[in-house]
């Protein structure tokens, strides 16, 4: 098998890698999505990836799904709001503080 084959099977091979996001990735596109500025959705994504389990992580993004209200512009304290209706204290704790630490 000549070198540019090799290469080839190996680019082919790792592709289907390079489309899987991590979760604070995904986190960060789900929280700029729901209408966060970007510098914020980032911040707050550094601090919660590592705190939510996957669990936690797919419950948030839900909130994607429901479209009642118009994303393209939301304040942190109304998406602190949408985060508290899933009545999990634990991950509305650490939105909470991602975003007081972000805040400031």
């Amino acid at each position: 098998m000549n070198r540019i084959t090799r290469i080839a099977i190996v680019t082919i091979a790792t592709l289907p890698l390079a489309a899987c996001a991590t979760p604070k990735a995904r986190l960060r596109t789900g929280l700029a999505d729901a209408g966060l500025p970007e510098r914020t959705a980032t911040c707050m994504a550094d601090y919660m990836a590592p705190r939510l389990s996957l669990t936690q992580l797919r419950r948030l993004q839900s909130l994607a799904s429901v479209s009642k209200v118009d994303y393209r512009r939301i304040t942190v304290d109304q998406y602190l709001h949408k985060v508290r209706a899933l009545k999990d204290t634990e991950l509305l704790t650490v939105t909470g503080k991602a975003a007081l630490s972000c805040a400031l």
